[in-house]
């Protein structure tokens, strides 16, 4: 997309009296825009980072702002699908204000929304998956929505619960010939856990999937080990996180897990390093996982990484950084500890390419949560 330098100038002229105060106030990731045009360069490094460590796709982010502030919610965990006839589609996460952050894992549902342009505004909201009550895996939550057209027909996966706790956390799908429903789950989760004792017998979640070229579904989770979960070397990390894959021949499974489990572990890099919140997609033949950082780098930027295979995968890389980077934003409250890093990241594909990235980060209007867009340029 080029953008014309006197355009440029005119929207910052009052916030700028300089090619320096040009380059300070730029809103934009990791670049800033010239006078020949729109190029890009690496911000100055933050903290320990250097400049190797910032990815290309970090560079390609433009902040849109906030979207889906709900009075009365927590919104977390947001993605997005484009529909036949242009409209911007989003399955959220969202549970009562009056439970705090932690109620996501005991009463969060997904609710559904359509906008006419990424950034908003969104209407039409409403709820499609709840807790379904005694007796079923989704029991007490539904959470950590993640839309695919697949086959023709829309697939939703998620995952939920059924005693408020993380131990029963487990992988479901819905589907449906429409993204306004009606949606059908399946009775049963899609990927259990692993035998007692194994890295991933304590739950399975956090669900990113694709179709691979070679017509194999391919399912990633997140998991970890309940007796580093009971005793945690880290008492405000409890237990490892790691992600594994699971392959089927047809969509509703059965799901085979990888032999090679866990393909990302970075727990014998010490200091319980680890990753959660993958979000798997391909551009131009490759394999891509945007993540959510825990120790590689700190606790408040992204990680992405590359494979050939979906398999193995390179270093990590910082896809995006805290909120304070690219905005400002009132202090902190006291009873959100997750204040000013973006979490959840999920990407917005278009002709191949992703062009939105959406995550989830707290404040915003009520202080509770909401979802964030960043424009993949």
């Amino acid at each position: 997309m080029k953008i014309e330098t006197k355009h440029c100038m005119r929207r910052n002229e009052n916030a700028m009296t300089s090619r320096r105060k040009f380059i300070q106030n730029s809103l934009f990731a990791g670049g800033v825009f010239l006078a020949s045009g729109m190029t890009s360069f690496a911000a100055a490094p933050e903290k320990g980072y250097s400049k190797k460590d910032i990815s290309s796709f970090a560079k390609r982010l433009k902040p849109l702002g906030r979207i889906l502030e709900l009075e009365g919610y927590y919104v977390w965990g947001t993605s997005p699908i484009v529909a036949p006839d242009g409209k911007i589609h989003v399955f959220f996460s969202r549970w009562d204000a009056k439970k705090g952050m932690g109620g996501w894992i005991k009463g969060s549902e997904i609710a559904h929304a359509v906008a006419d342009q990424p950034e908003g505004p969104y209407s039409d909201i409403e709820t499609i998956l709840a807790p379904r009550g005694d007796g079923y895996f989704d029991g007490t939550t539904c959470h950590n929505p993640h839309i695919q057209l697949v086959d023709d027909k829309y697939c939703l996966f998620y995952i939920g619960n059924s005693n408020k706790k993380t131990d029963t956390k487990r992988i479901g799908l819905a589907t449906s010939d429409s993204l306004n429903g009606p949606w059908k789950r399946s009775d049963k989760p899609l990927l259990d856990v692993g035998k007692s004792g194994s890295w991933d017998d304590h739950c399975t979640s956090n669900p990113a999937f694709l179709k691979h070229p070679n017509g194999q579904y391919w399912l990633y989770y997140k998991s970890w080990n309940t007796e580093e979960y009971v005793h945690p070397v880290d008492l405000t990390i409890r237990g490892n996180r790691k992600y594994g894959l699971a392959i089927a021949e047809k969509l509703e499974g059965p799901y085979v897990k990888y032999s090679g489990n866990p393909i990302l572990d970075y727990s014998k890099l010490g200091n319980n390093r680890q990753l959660e919140d993958g979000n798997v997609f391909m551009e131009n033949g490759r394999f891509y996982m945007l993540a959510r950082d825990m120790g590689r780098f700190d606790h408040e930027v992204g990680i992405i990484l590359e494979s050939k295979d979906g398999i193995h995968w390179s270093e990590p890389k910082i896809s995006y950084f805290g909120y304070s980077h690219y905005l400002q934003q009132p202090s902190a409250p006291s009873n959100l500890k997750k204040y000013g890093r973006f979490e959840r990241p999920q990407i917005l594909m278009q002709n191949g390419h992703p062009t939105h990235l959406f995550v989830a980060t707290q404040g915003g209007k009520y202080m509770t949560s909401s979802a964030f867009v960043f424009e993949v340029k």
